[in-house]
């Protein structure tokens, strides 16, 4: 993407949750990495917090969230593992109104080049809830980055072709002006 391409390209209002019992703001790398590359792609951070691994405290933020008319993505990093405390897709797969079932598939397939058989135990996936995307990543920053690169960065420019995401929710503010 050129600096040309950002100049015609839609800034999207996207929310940052980090999901994790571990980190702070101070040692959010996965967290800061994505606040850095949303920016740089002239997007705007709406809002940014950590939440530790309940699934009942995580669907409440993304709820608030979904039902604001401005936020209109959602990236969440942690709580799509294994253990007993990664509870992502238990909190968030519920309250989507349609799964992206692809980006799970196509994240593993990406990340599967970088770190081989273990990318079978990410439970990363996308949805759309009230005009609104959401893409739950897994907690590194090498996978957020993966994500990002291979993923999220092309289907939230609006000039990428042949399709992105930001036609599924740029009728949220529309909605809301009515």
């Amino acid at each position: 993407m050129t600096i040309s391409d950002l100049s015609e390209q839609r800034s999207l209002s996207i929310a940052l949750l980090t999901v994790s019992d571990t980190r702070t703001k101070d040692n959010d790398s996965s967290g800061d990495f994505l606040e850095e590359a949303i920016t740089m792609n002239g997007h705007s951070l709406a809002n940014r917090e950590i939440v530790i691994d309940d699934v009942y405290k995580i669907r409440a933020i993304v709820s608030a969230w979904i039902a604001d008319p401005v936020i209109e993505i959602i990236i969440t990093t942690g709580g799509t593992g294994f253990t007993s405390r990664d509870s992502t897709p238990e909190a968030l797969s519920p309250i989507f109104d349609k799964h992206v079932e692809g980006f799970g598939e196509l994240f593993r397939q990406l990340s599967f080049n970088e770190i081989g058989t273990s990318t079978i135990q990410s439970r990363c996936l996308a949805g759309l809830a009230n005009n609104t995307a959401v893409f739950c990543l897994p907690g590194s920053t090498g996978a957020c980055r993966t994500g990002w690169d291979g993923i999220i960065r092309e289907q939230l420019a609006s000039t990428f072709q042949p399709c992105n995401f930001v036609q599924h929710v740029t009728t949220k503010i529309s909605n809301a002006d009515r």
